[in-house]
């Protein structure tokens, strides 16, 4: 009889090698997502007979679990735009206040200006009388230093507008941090039993509810565009007097900004599926 061969195969472990290019490669181990078990009665064992309501109760376990989950995304979310408002008010505000800075010395009488024009007077009778004019010639100075000054309309505009946008931005800032600071002692949980933890944390999420916490939330960006909306006016009425073309660029962009600021906030209420939100 002819000799049979026997063959034998190797056995296939799991993570066989495999020819790559003439390398050996091997499979890598496929990972296993963890489910997580969304079951209270799976992950915490039973409550022994008329312990139902125990500080170790396995209601209680079950509402702090939740309530971290909860209270992990909306403090997070408020968190992430408070960080954001503390930035852009904090330059904002350094913004307005060189703006300010410059402006608001208008409001006093400059008396280096004063100099400056009462010497150019005093040449122009020095020249008169090298000329041989008669003193009953001569006019009354241009200014008086004696008299009480009185700034412009416009320049008393301008340090209002953003005398008040930069005031508002500081407010804006002053909420920020404390609302900040409320969200950190609303987290910040006491160590102790399940139920201890749960009545806290009911305590101080009712308080939220009760002071608005949301509503000041949501109004902070509203504050925050009023400041830059009163910035920019006063930004146009500051260069009517120096370029009216400026001016006029200015305002246009202003108009454009705005129009846009209005359709993106109502966008949502015909588009649904819009990325932005209404205030």
């Amino acid at each position: 009889m002819p000799r049979q061969q026997a063959t034998t195969s190797a056995p296939t472990a799991p993570h066989a090698e495999k020819a790559f290019f003439g390398a050996l490669k091997q499979d890598a181990p496929r990972q296993q997502h963890p489910v997580f078990n969304d079951d209270y009665e799976e992950r915490f064992p039973e409550d022994p007979y008329c312990e139902e309501i125990a500080p170790n109760a396995r209601v209680w376990r079950t509402y702090v679990e939740e309530a971290a989950a909860f209270d992990a995304v909306m403090v997070g979310q408020s968190r992430d735009g408070l960080d954001v408002m503390l930035v852009f008010a904090g330059l904002f505000s350094a913004v307005v206040t060189s703006f300010l800075v410059q402006i608001s010395q208008k409001l006093e009488a400059d008396f280096s200006e004063m100099s400056a024009i009462l010497m150019h007077d005093l040449v122009l009778v020095q020249l008169s009388m090298v000329a041989g004019s008669s003193g009953s010639n001569l006019t009354a100075p241009s200014v008086d230093p004696t008299m009480a000054f009185s700034p412009d309309t416009i320049t008393v505009w301008i340090n209002g507008l953003w005398a008040v946008s930069l005031a508002a931005s500081l407010v804006v800032a002053l909420a920020a941090v404390l609302v900040k600071q409320w969200l950190h002692h609303y987290t910040s949980l006491p160590s102790g039993t399940p139920g201890t933890r749960s009545h806290v944390r009911q305590y101080r999420f009712m308080g939220l509810q009760k002071w608005r916490v949301s509503v000041i939330i949501g109004l902070l960006p509203i504050i925050m565009h009023a400041s830059l909306a009163l910035f920019l006016a006063g930004l146009i009425l500051f260069f009517v007097p120096l370029r009216t073309s400026l001016a006029w660029a200015i305002g246009i962009i202003t108009i454009i900004v705005t129009v846009l600021y209005f359709v993106s906030n109502a966008m949502p209420i015909f588009f649904p599926n819009a990325r932005t939100r209404p205030l």
